[in-house]
């Protein structure tokens, strides 16, 4: 699993779509009470601790965050679980190398350079890092307890986080249209698309490997995300209500229930396990 985390704290395991695009679908989320929309240190490290009572640590590959998730105590958490991370940090941070010296990063890379330096001292931790000068004197600035080379593409995975927040709103349930404003309905109406963004990409998989290929256009993208196909086939199939709909939408939900089921029992055996 590769976790990312975003603004309102949600955690999410990468599924793959296809050869271009990855889809986050959710494991667990905090509902956030504060004004400011973001979370705190306290926020993220309560919400890890309930995961890794599920899943166990030793399921993560690395965990990715973007710049608004820095911070001594949230990094330090991260290390002293052992728990693999990829983080983005802003540039005014500092970089202190292995023989003492400390740099802002535009002294040591140049626009359109990318460095990596080991055991480095950021944040008061000790970590690796890769730094890449962007264009208008930005810089992709990543750390973790990864070998550096590999931070950039582990970083690339973080993109799934916000393809499941479009498939959520205005490219798929629409999610914001909503009324509700309890904290508790909002969680469980979250449940429930949640489920539904993983059958639809589980019958656009299944669509696409038993059914009928997605169209891969010119660019070399495909047609559709699983997602999209998914969706478009539940929408139409739930209007016509044909018998072949019916056995091909029967076929998909129990091969999702079947999935589901194993999950429980690995759950359980491992909770098992540990206690």
């Amino acid at each position: 699993k590769n976790v990312a985390v975003d603004k309102n704290v949600a955690v999410d395991k990468n599924v793959a779509v296809d050869k271009n695009v990855a889809i986050g679908i959710p494991l667990y989320w905090l509902l956030l009470d504060n004004k400011s929309g973001n979370s705190n240190v306290v926020d993220r490290c309560q919400l890890l601790d309930a995961l890794l009572k599920v899943i166990g640590k030793e399921r993560i590959r690395v965990l990715v965050a973007d710049r608004e998730f820095i911070g001594h105590k949230w990094v330090k958490y991260l290390k002293d679980n052992q728990i693999p991370f990829g983080i983005r940090l802003p540039k005014t941070h500092l970089i202190t190398l292995r023989n003492g010296d400390c740099y802002r990063i535009e002294q040591v890379v140049k626009s359109g350079q990318t460095r990596y330096f080991h055991d480095c001292l950021i944040e008061g931790i000790v970590c690796h890092c890769m730094i890449k000068g962007l264009e208008k004197g930005d810089f992709l600035f990543l750390i973790g307890t990864l070998p550096a080379k590999q931070l950039g593409e582990l970083y690339r995975k973080r993109w799934c986080i916000e393809v499941l927040f479009q498939s959520f709103k205005q490219r798929g349930f629409d999610l914001e249209s909503t009324h509700l404003k309890s904290s508790e309905k909002l969680s469980k109406l979250l449940v429930f698309v949640s489920l539904a963004v993983a059958i639809c990409v589980k019958m656009g998989e299944y669509a696409h490997g038993k059914v009928e290929k997605i169209r891969v256009k010119k660019h070399g993208y495909k047609q559709h995300s699983f997602f999209r196909k998914g969706l478009d086939l539940l929408r139409i199939g739930l209007k016509r209500l044909t018998l072949d709909f019916i056995d091909f939408f029967s076929e998909c939900i129990q091969t999702f229930i079947r999935w589901i089921q194993i999950q429980f029992t690995y759950h359980q055996s491992f909770i098992n396990f540990l206690g």
